[in-house]
């Protein structure tokens, strides 16, 4: 599988500023941040699955536009895959016929432009020869994790969490993780923050680190803008066996 970088800043702001998207192959969109907004009409159009890790604004503001845009171009409904909370989240205040129309009515209830299936942490979805497995994460609103298995070789996304040890354990039971994507929203000036909003600085990011079994190549995403280099060095200085790198908009992850 290739996962190729759409959108991972934690904030807007100049051209390389998306927030959180990545396009696993051209099928499979995992979070629906701002980074889609880099696809053309006809990459949108190849997109079959949405993968959703919690319902922020950051992860989820191109879904409605996105089934907006190639609905009624598609044969068959838009899938969003997430945890049933979210997609309550989700019905209730986005696809709500106030905030943006309800696209699991449009054009018919039997015909959906979009449809929600919800997925929970250790129960794997099989797309071919690839699967995708939720896992669990904690965050200040429900959210999962999510492994991309390519039968070759696995990619760990944590989507935004704090330190947790389940996921840890999660992690640890799997084979073959050559690439694991990890969040570090604020810099160790805002350890408290980070703690208060559920979200990694530097030595929660290397607590969580140092139990890691195996080594896959780790990449920082969700970088708040103005705060990355400051943040990138802070990881750098506390950096063990694993040498965390920054992950940049347009790259492409091979596994």
């Amino acid at each position: 599988m290739k996962l190729r970088i759409l959108g991972c800043s934690g904030g807007i702001g100049g051209r390389a500023s998306g927030t959180t998207a990545f396009l696993a192959d051209d099928d499979i969109l995992v979070d629906a941040g701002t980074g889609v907004g880099e696809l053309e009409l006809d990459e949108l159009l190849r997109i079959d699955h949405v993968f959703v890790t919690h319902a922020h604004l950051d992860h989820i503001v191109s879904i409605p536009l996105l089934v907006d845009s190639v609905g009624e171009l598609r044969d068959t409904p838009l899938t969003v895959y997430a945890t049933a909370e979210t997609i309550r989240i989700l019905r209730l205040h986005v696809f709500n016929w106030q905030i943006w129309p309800d696209f699991t009515t449009i054009p018919d209830c039997h015909r959906p432009y979009l449809r929600f299936h919800p997925v929970e942490p250790g129960h794997p979805l099989r797309l071919g020869a690839r699967t995708v497995t939720p896992l669990p994460a904690r965050h200040s609103v429900p959210t999962v994790a999510y492994c991309l298995d390519s039968g070759e070789g696995k990619l760990v996304y944590t989507g935004d969490t704090e330190y947790s040890a389940e996921l840890i354990a999660a992690i640890n039971a799997l084979d073959s993780v050559r690439h694991l994507i990890v969040e570090t929203a604020f810099p160790e000036s805002q350890h408290g923050l980070a703690l208060m909003a559920r979200h990694l600085c530097p030595s929660l990011l290397q607590a969580m680190l140092e139990e890691l079994a195996g080594a896959p190549e780790v990449h920082i995403t969700h970088l708040k803008p103005g705060q990355c280099e400051r943040i990138m060095r802070e990881i750098a200085a506390g950096a063990g066996r694993l040498r965390p790198v920054r992950l940049e908009q347009g790259t492409i992850l091979e596994f």
